[in-house]
Order: structure tokens, then sequence, then C-alpha cells
């Protein structure tokens, strides 16, 4: 008699089931992996946003630069910044997911940033705070 060689349906089953699971699982830790990414990259342009507006409020005044509030689609308030219209757009942010909420009397800006994707985590907007840490 010849011997068959191959995998059996049953087999070719339990692969098929162990490779599921192992999609299951390793889908959402990616995801979360994902949404770091892009908080990663917004506190990133953040920064940038923060350290220009402080160059800024040190090169005229800080009454001046409390003028600045406002989105950072705008052209002319990325030209009193320094940028281009490309310096703030990203993998996952464009310049209008910015906006400069306020400045204060030592030229520190609070800057939102607003997710407009559906894959955002929880939507937004996320405010950076001075400290470096975001709130909803």
């Amino acid at each position: 008699m010849k011997s068959r060689k191959g995998f059996t349906l049953v087999e070719l089953m339990v692969v098929i089931l162990i490779v599921g699971i192992l999609a299951a699982v390793a889908i959402p830790l990616m995801q979360g992996r994902i949404n770091k990414a892009k908080w990663s990259e917004a506190n990133a342009t953040a920064g940038t946003i923060r350290t220009a507006v402080r160059a800024y409020a040190a090169e005229t005044s800080t009454a001046t630069a409390a003028t600045l509030s406002g989105a950072l689609s705008v052209v002319a308030t990325q030209t009193k910044l320094g940028f281009i219209a490309s310096d703030l757009e990203g993998t996952y942010f464009t310049a209008a997911n910015y906006v400069i909420t306020s400045v204060n009397a030592t030229g520190i800006a609070v800057v939102t940033v607003t997710a407009t994707k559906a894959d955002a985590p929880t939507g937004g907007p996320y405010i950076l705070a001075v400290d470096g840490t975001w709130s909803p």
C-alpha cells in the first residue's frame, strides 16, 4: 500500500483556530501602539508650536504673543511663528488640528489638538498642559 502524506482536516482546523486566536490577541495590541504613535506625533508638533510661541514672545512681547490665539491653519499665524504649511503636516494630523488656546503672561501657550479621524483614541480634543501631559 502507498502511504499518504499530508494533513488531515482536523489538523488543518486546529492550525486555523490557533492562528485566529493569535490574530484576535495581536490586533488590539497593535491598535494601541498605533494610537500611541498618533499622539506622540501630536505631542511633538504641539511642543514645537509652544517653543515657537515662547520665542515669538521673547522677540516681541508677551502681550503681542497673546494675540496668537487661534487656529494654526491661519497663514498669518504660521508666518508670525516662522512655520510654513508643510511644517505642521504629519502622518495623522494637519495644521487644522492644532489651535493655540491661550498664551499666558510668561509666553507659555496652551495648545489644543483635535483628532478628526474616526480611528483616533476617544476622539479628542486633547489639551497639552505646561508640564507636557495631555488632558481630554
